[in-house]
């Protein structure tokens, strides 16, 4: 059961991956596994979350078209859906402490990502994170325009009640995300657990924090942080 910690914010909107479950280390080395067999690109870790990391999967391709100068292989997309798919059921875990801060926020939340419906449901479901949220769920595939547009924050606010953005949190892991959430007029805490603190702050978050155990803490005494 929820607290009845008070705060600031009248929502609370999360990214999925990489603050809700701890797939994005998981979905970079199968995407640069694919990239390399596939396209002959050769990325490290580190460059994945550089060139990939918040986007889409159309933004993805649109990434690899640019780099290599060429359409992206029509099997890209699709040996990408499989592969993920896979590595997710087998290993997809929820982020350390998310479900504990979860109970604790004693005010509305809800997810907008850039993930698909279909692979948040594999994710939020093996990890046992759907209960928490229902069907407050959103993805960029209901809007025009995906991160680093604000049209996915604005649409969830609208979605969870016609909230006002200046009153709407966003936790981020990501500068495209951050961006986007910061174009919504919303305050923005960076995640900054694999992504360096430093692009989440460049990006325009306006508080950063390590641990989600932090969280709840941190919704009560924003003011005091912004």
């Amino acid at each position: 059961m929820k607290s009845s910690t008070h705060s600031g914010f009248d929502l609370i909107i999360f990214d999925c991956d990489g603050v809700l479950v701890d797939s994005e280390r998981v979905a970079n080395r199968v995407f640069a596994k694919i990239l390399k067999e596939v396209c002959g690109l050769e990325f490290s870790l580190a460059d994945m979350f550089d060139h990939f990391v918040g986007h889409s999967m159309a933004q993805c391709l649109e990434i690899v078209e640019t780099l290599t100068g060429r359409p992206a292989p029509a099997e890209l997309a699709e040996r990408y859906q499989q592969d993920i798919n896979q590595a997710l059921i087998d290993s997809v875990e929820a982020v350390a402490g998310i479900e504990q801060a979860l109970e604790k926020i004693g005010i509305p939340y809800c997810v907008a990502s850039s993930g698909s419906y279909e692979k948040m449901q594999l994710t939020l479901g093996k990890t046992n994170l759907q209960r928490f949220f229902g069907e407050n769920i959103y993805s960029t595939s209901d809007v025009e325009r995906g991160k680093p547009f604000p049209d996915i924050y604005l649409h969830a606010a609208q979605s969870m009640g016609e909230c006002e953005p200046k009153r709407c949190l966003v936790i981020e892991d990501s500068p495209i995300g951050v961006t986007g959430a910061v174009a919504a007029e919303m305050t923005v805490f960076g995640f900054a657990d694999l992504m360096p603190a430093e692009k989440l702050i460049a990006a325009g978050a306006h508080h950063i924090f390590k641990q989600m155990s932090q969280l709840p803490g941190l919704t009560v005494s924003a003011s005091a942080l912004i």
